[in-house]
């Protein structure tokens, strides 16, 4: 739905995410300063399992979310008749956890008689580096390059404006994230294993162990990640040192991650820099060799503090704040969806 000229956005905005396994509130300002924010973690229902459950997930939302929410609000010195906006995360994700999310955001919505956002999970993690003040070289201008790193996700995206993204180059089989929580279970870590294994890599030696890396020197900007996470398996049955491969596989990855964004600057020249987003995005090694691919380009590389690498809600709440005041939000019988690519986004 379109609003000629935009929202008359003047009160703070709700922002909510369940798409996983983060139960999540915000409230910002209409200008996108964040009044208070909630991240409440499902690691302890889920560690047993190696692995997110969804029926678990859904449960924790529905059992914790609005009570987030209200914490949240009174944090900011709010209620939620104070609100001017909801915006939700209504996919990609899993579906239980959408629709608790969706639900309970439709919710306060109809009560409030409040605009709506269905917000595009992807999108939020795209439009995080234009959150105002939370980078000190401030939100990059468009176009600019994303990769977008996460359990779920591995893609190289060009950012042409808002609602507007064109694919560069996507994961073949594994996400990056994935890899690292696989390669991680084969040493014996927890789960999640990415941080984990970032921890035992900083003990070990990263050219011990020879590992491959996968599509590294060939044309475009495609991931591959299955050949690696069975070399790791391979040495690991070897008796290799967990640290060494540790710290082989995340330099495997780091290299392949800084390969493949040097091949999409070469297909969007006119970026403005590269941003990084998603959960992989915490790690240093990554960001270093992105750092340096971006250095080489002459344009910066934007990275969010480690705490919005993460599935968050101040980015729905910011992506919400960057739809309304462009005139967009959603009816309130837009249905929670579990693949959403981002090509399939209204644009302004």
């Amino acid at each position: 739905m379109r609003a000629e000229g935009g929202f008359p956005l003047d009160r703070p905005v709700l922002g909510l995410e369940s798409s996983c396994d983060e139960t999540a509130a915000a409230v910002l300002a209409p200008d996108g300063r964040i009044l208070a924010e909630g991240v409440l973690s499902q690691e302890r229902e889920h560690a047993a399992f190696g692995g997110v459950v969804p029926e678990i997930a859904a449960r924790a939302h529905l059992a914790a979310l609005p009570g987030l929410a209200e914490r949240v609000l009174a944090r900011a010195g709010l209620g939620f008749g104070d609100l001017g906006a909801v915006a939700a995360t209504s996919g990609p994700g899993l579906i239980g956890g959408l629709i608790v999310g969706a639900c309970f955001g439709k919710g306060v919505a109809i009560a409030r008689g409040l605009p709506f956002v269905a917000v595009n999970h992807l999108e939020a993690h795209a439009l995080t580096a234009r959150l105002p003040g939370l980078l000190p070289e401030g939100a990059p201008a468009f176009p600019y390059l994303l990769l977008l790193v996460s359990g779920g996700h591995c893609q190289c995206v060009a950012v042409e404006g808002l609602g507007r993204y064109r694919r560069l180059g996507s994961t073949l089989d594994d996400a990056v994230g994935e890899a690292f929580d696989k390669a991680a279970k084969l040493m014996g870590l927890p789960w999640p294993g990415g941080p984990h294994l970032e921890r035992l890599a900083a003990g070990g030696d990263a050219r011990a162990v020879p590992l491959p890396r996968p599509l590294l020197g060939r044309p475009g900007c495609d991931f591959s990640f299955s050949g690696l996470k069975t070399a790791v398996a391979r040495a690991v049955a070897q008796g290799a040192a967990h640290p060494d491969v540790a710290a082989s596989f995340q330099a495997a990855v780091a290299a392949v991650l800084a390969d493949r964004a040097r091949n999409a600057l070469l297909m969007l020249p006119e970026a403005s820099a590269v941003v990084v987003a998603g959960g992989v995005a915490a790690n240093q090694a990554v960001r270093a060799a992105l750092a340096g691919v971006a250095g080489m380009a002459g344009v910066p590389m934007l990275a969010p503090p480690l705490r919005y690498c993460t599935d968050n809600a101040a980015m729905v709440a910011w992506a919400g704040i960057e739809r309304l005041h462009a005139g967009l939000s959603d009816p309130l019988d837009h249905n929670p969806r579990p693949r959403w690519p981002l090509a399939e986004l209204a644009g302004v």
